[in-house]
């Protein structure tokens, strides 16, 4: 009898245990299905679970819990977004959400956050604003944000006597990229900036006011483009920029679009991510698994989808499975996870992933596709003093 009670004692006491471990966790994932950063977000869903898969072994369990990923699509639209975030909080139970790929969009998703006091990792968008006027505490982002790249860029191009004019989207991403470009050059001047809207494809209008601009300065002249989705501004090379003497450059994208870099040798710039650039084991088995399951290798994109998994993963294994929202908010504030890139680390005050930018010059290879952005130097986190924006 005495061990009858010993096991019943025990099983009332597992029972009272066990079931936060041993339930789902589902993961809200809303992206771009369809509109017009499908394929950025695409590439995103690839990396985070080709990520997951990694970061727990391929088990898809963490502390005993399966990981359920809930996708939703958000259509590329911020009011759709919205709604759908809350339903995927409110009617999906989903403990977190990942995304999104518009600035625009993620910024309307991130009231929903605060509403449902549920945490949001923002992976792609970029948006200074994200993490800054507009930020909450539920808000993480493992993208990079505008001023990361810009002040990487800046720091490939900042050069006494060098004039620049900047050509950018009509948007947040746009003018929230010019606006920390402009704030982290220190010698170079910005003598125009062109904003067009997000679906322009002819560019020549705003091309000839940035030559018109830059043509009589006595210096190195140079187009900066920061564009994203659909379009070419890169066309406005077919303007002859040479006979004024300026040339272009840009940041890092996605492999297709690094098709139309051939064409610029020698282009300078900072990029994100390029497959090649990174030496570390995860990058590694990325490039290997993406490989594998796609016949191609990982883009752009697909760093920073990976990047979120393994935060997601590193956060939950530190709460033990716990994924309540304050629990995992004081995991993930000063939490440094390995990716792609090499180490993260969210910062406290605003919740943005530190992390490296990589300068680079274009090399043309013949049996590639795309251009190659060769590698002159990592920048380091620390090197960058991301500022911080919000009002914490």
């Amino acid at each position: 009898m005495k061990t009858l009670r010993n096991l019943a004692w025990l099983a009332v006491m597992l029972a009272a245990t066990t079931p936060a471990t041993a339930k789902d966790l589902k993961i809200g994932f809303v992206h771009d299905k369809t509109g017009p950063l499908e394929a950025y977000m695409k590439q995103t869903h690839a990396g985070f679970m080709i990520g997951l898969d990694y970061a727990t072994g391929g088990t898809m369990m963490v502390a005993g819990r399966k990981l359920v990923i809930v996708e939703r699509d958000s259509q590329g639209k911020p009011d759709v977004a919205k709604a759908q975030l809350a339903a995927a909080y409110a009617d999906d139970k989903v403990e977190l959400a990942v995304g999104a790929a518009s600035s625009g969009v993620t910024l309307a998703m991130l009231p929903v956050a605060e509403e449902y006091k549920k945490v949001l990792i923002v992976e792609p968008a970029v948006a200074d604003s994200i993490t800054g006027d507009k930020w909450n505490k539920f808000v993480f982002r493992t993208a990079r944000n505008s001023s990361q790249d810009a002040i990487s860029n800046a720091m490939a191009i900042d050069k006494p006597n060098v004039f620049i004019g900047t050509l950018g989207q009509d948007n947040a991403f746009g003018r929230d990229g010019v606006k920390a470009f402009k704030d982290a050059l220190k010698q170079a001047k910005i003598v125009h900036e062109e904003y067009l809207p997000p679906a322009t494809t002819d560019f020549t209008a705003g091309a000839q006011r940035l030559i018109d601009k830059l043509k009589g300065q006595a210096g190195r002249k140079v187009i900066f483009i920061g564009w994203a989705g659909s379009g070419n501004p890169f066309k406005i090379a077919d303007l002859d920029l040479k006979r004024h003497g300026i040339e272009i450059a840009t940041g890092g994208n996605i492999l297709p679009a690094m098709a139309t870099f051939k064409q610029f040798p020698g282009m300078e710039g900072a990029t994100y991510y390029y497959y090649g650039i990174p030496k570390n084991p995860v990058n590694d088995e990325l490039v290997k698994r993406h490989q594998a399951k796609f016949k191609s290798p990982p883009d752009f994109f697909t760093a920073g989808g990976f990047a979120a998994a393994m935060a997601v993963v590193a956060a939950l294994k530190k709460t033990n499975g716990d994924a309540a929202t304050n629990t995992l908010i004081n995991a993930m504030e000063g939490l440094s996870f390995e990716t792609p890139k090499g180490t993260m680390t969210f910062r406290k005050e605003d919740h943005q992933a530190l992390q490296s930018m990589y300068h680079f010059k274009i090399k043309v290879d013949p049996a590639l596709a795309w251009a190659v952005p060769e590698l002159v130097r990592e920048i380091k986190a620390e090197e960058m003093k991301v500022p911080v924006r919000n009002k914490r």
